[in-house]
């Protein structure tokens, strides 16, 4: 066996007679020996190297060998959010949802695509709590999230207190999530000036 993504090929010989006849006639069945698993962690790695399509195509594979399965549908939905398919992305991640309620990867996904479209932010906030809520690893990266949902909703204070604490919890090797913390406080002290000066800020 050359590599373990390969296709494994079964060859069935049908008739009344197993010699190695040339003139047998003979069904080949293609069997895919990779679980659902297996599909999503070459997803991840085609995803890694930008290879977008040859992605889609292991998560795709992964819910035909398992109808529903939560993590390829993650990975479909982000796919669909990085090339701005929102509204695809919202479908993929309301029905990962439907088998784990309360995920707090799929909960942050779906309120950063209502926060993109800049709509149903109530619905984007109750998610990101939920996620927030079942704490962990993804805690400074919901914050985030929390704090960007807050500063289109103009409520500064608590953008500014869920900013504070995404910055005490990130992790120093991401060094996206800092620059990104970053920005949101020049954001944030823009808008908070305007406000003060009594400028309107524009949406």
């Amino acid at each position: 066996m050359m590599g373990r993504i390969l296709i494994v090929v079964f060859v069935a010989i049908i008739g009344v007679s197993f010699s190695a006849c040339s003139d047998l006639p003979r069904v080949r069945v293609l069997h895919d020996p990779l679980t659902s698993e297996e599909h999503v962690r070459l997803g991840l790695a085609y995803e890694v190297e930008g290879r977008q399509e040859l992605a889609a195509r292991e998560y795709d594979e992964a819910l035909r060998k398992e109808h529903g399965y939560m993590p390829a549908l993650i990975g479909l939905g982000n796919l669909a959010f990085n090339r701005e398919a929102l509204k695809e992305a919202e479908a993929y991640y309301r029905q990962a949802l439907s088998t784990v309620p309360e995920d707090p990867g799929v909960n942050n996904n779906l309120a950063m695509v209502y926060l993109t479209q800049q709509e149903k932010l109530d619905e984007a906030e109750r998610l990101a709590n939920l996620a927030l809520a079942q704490g962990g690893p993804l805690r400074p990266y919901v914050l985030d999230t929390i704090a960007h949902i807050y500063l289109q909703q103009g409520r500064y204070r608590e953008a500014q207190t869920a900013l504070n604490n995404a910055e005490a919890l990130a992790p120093s090797y991401d060094r996206a999530l800092h620059q990104r913390l970053t920005q949101l406080q020049h954001e944030l002290a823009i808008s908070r000036s305007r406000t003060e000066q009594g400028l309107e800020v524009a949406p």
